[in-house]
């Protein structure tokens, strides 16, 4: 059965940091491009990053650039989303997504598999 399992969520103070995982079982990653969304209540699913499958090209949305950043281990079939300086406005359950292709893109058609998401509250 395919699975990609988040890990590393939990509540963090403002200024604070965590670090999410999204680990594979079965199916590969570092082929793909592997993204980070995140949904709050009552929003729709937005992305947050994505690095992409050749050449570990990283994209960011504006409201997250400079201080979270992507990254993936191979030899672990893992990405990354290590979160810096987390604001209120982050809260929200993240979820890890890989895609059909190597290439970010926007939207969501272009993902396949989604894990089943992790809770970040950012509260002080």
């Amino acid at each position: 059965q395919v699975q990609l399992v988040e890990t590393g969520g939990g509540l963090a103070q403002p200024g604070g940091s965590l670090r999410l995982s999204c680990a594979a079982s079965v199916l590969d990653l570092y082929s793909y491009a592997v993204g980070w969304f995140r949904q709050a209540p009552g929003k729709e699913r937005e992305r947050v990053s994505c690095i992409s499958g050749s050449f570990g090209a990283t994209e960011y949305e504006d409201s997250v650039k400079g201080r979270f950043t992507i990254s993936r281990d191979n030899a672990k079939n893992t990405v990354y989303l290590q979160m810096d300086n987390l604001k209120h406005e982050d809260t929200a359950v993240y979820y890890c997504a890989r895609a059909r292709g190597d290439l970010c893109q926007r939207g969501l058609g272009w993902l396949e598999y989604w894990g089943q998401g992790t809770q970040v509250t950012v509260s002080s």
